[in-house]
């Protein structure tokens, strides 16, 4: 996985004279200000807090949230927010800068046990990725983890805010509803395929996977921006040949290269199986649910599954 920028010495110096001085507030009008570090944290805080929260997502639409760099502004954010959102070891720069500030923080990692790292298919190679203890951060594709989340950020929220402690819990119960639906929809839709194999060139779907009974072959691992050696590339065509993919999957917000290499070695076509981890900018309509969903007709079209 990307490790993320690291926060340098002139955020530091900003810091430091911010929380010298009066704590700023991070919302704009009444009610909780929630900072979140990427997207899928921004649908459940909308989602359960209404019009009782005020959130900021710190990445921008159509940017990975890997690449996340701080500016002195968001800094500022996060040292006031009511409360902040983040999942440790997907975005260095906000775990930093959460422990630097001391802000009001919850770890929706620490909420649930998390996966190995998915290990890249290939020969063994130092450039390759492999499991040295790291886990893999994509707990919201599966949607009944994202319902463990919003309990929990309910929870927390109605801590902070018992006057809004009943809203915060019925909207949870609305936002549970539709991802058991969810759940229901893929468990429905996956459950008679001809294949049960993806090959992804972001190896981000683990849990999807584990949830339905399909199989993920990643071609670079974690890191949607790796670079795999030709010895890998050659390795996943023969894998993608072997189990008799029709398709090779590629995220929305970075290169279809690799998979198109992938797909051209083997005859296959590609097509896009969204991570969400952020939104993209000419698709405002867009959101989680309708998102799963396109990844679902996407998945069910790719594996032959019966109508």
């Amino acid at each position: 996985m990307r490790g993320g920028r690291l926060i340098g010495l002139g955020l530091v110096t900003v810091l430091a004279a911010t929380l010298a001085g009066c704590r700023p507030t991070a919302a704009e009008g009444p009610g909780l200000s929630v900072v979140v570090g990427f997207y899928p944290l921004q649908f459940v805080a909308e989602q359960v807090g209404g019009d009782r929260v005020h959130v900021t997502n710190l990445a921008q639409p159509g940017a990975e949230p890997h690449d996340l760099e701080l500016r002195p502004s968001q800094m500022a954010r996060i040292a006031g927010a009511s409360l902040v959102l983040y999942l440790y070891g997907l975005q260095p720069v906000v775990d930093q800068a959460v422990q630097l500030t001391g802000a009001t923080a919850m770890d929706v990692a620490a909420l649930m046990p998390l996966r190995d790292a998915p290990v890249a298919i290939g020969p063994d190679d130092p450039r390759a990725e492999r499991d040295s203890g790291t886990k893999d951060p994509h707990v919201w594709l599966d949607p009944t983890r994202l319902a463990t989340i919003a309990g929990a950020v309910t929870e927390q929220l109605a801590a902070l805010d018992p006057g809004g402690a009943e809203g915060y819990r019925q909207r949870d119960a609305e936002l549970s509803a539709t991802l058991s639906g969810l759940d229901s929809e893929y468990t429905d839709g996956l459950r008679s395929c001809v294949r049960r194999d993806i090959v992804v060139s972001h190896a981000a779907f683990g849990y999807l996977a584990d949830r339905y009974g399909l199989r993920q072959i990643g071609i670079t691992g974690l890191s949607p921006d790796a670079e795999p050696t030709p010895a890998h590339l050659a390795a996943a065509a023969d894998e993608a040949r072997r189990v008799g993919a029709t398709t090779i999957f590629f995220e929305s917000l970075a290169s279809p290269e690799v998979a198109q290499s992938v797909a051209g070695a083997v005859g296959a076509r590609v097509a896009v199986l969204d991570p969400i981890e952020g939104l993209r900018p000419d698709a405002p309509g867009d959101d989680y649910v309708s998102l799963m969903r396109s990844n679902l007709a996407t998945l069910r079209d790719a594996l032959g599954c019966a109508a």
